[in-house]
């Protein structure tokens, strides 16, 4: 695992998810590990990943500037390999998602 650090901010709603994503991107040097929306995109948890240092100014920033305020938000430094393999399968399932759909968008539009 090395240095890798997670941090999370759980916002309401996907429009200000992406400002907080951006925010924390141009913040530090870290990158967007998963997402997820729960409650219908309601609530929508951010999950980044970099070192501790990063990721902590990345999150801090992020809460107190995103347009609305986070429902929660953590660091995990040095996560345990169990914590990593949540966040990898997490960001699997995001992934054959969007594939799935992208194949499908396709097969509809040749179809038409």
């Amino acid at each position: 695992m090395g240095n890798t650090s997670l941090g999370f901010i759980e916002i309401p709603g996907v429009v200000a998810a992406v400002d907080a994503l951006d925010i924390m991107c141009k913040t530090s040097g870290v990158e967007l590990a998963t997402w997820e929306r729960k409650l219908g995109g309601r609530l929508v948890t951010i999950v980044v990943k970099g070192d501790v240092a990063s990721v902590t100014e990345a999150v801090e920033t992020a809460s107190r500037k995103a347009i609305k305020k986070p429902a929660a938000s953590g660091i995990i430094a040095n996560p345990h390999e169990e914590i990593m393999r949540l966040v990898e399968l997490s960001a699997s399932r995001f992934m054959s998602r969007e594939t799935g759909a992208a194949g499908l968008d396709e097969r509809t539009i040749q179809e038409v």
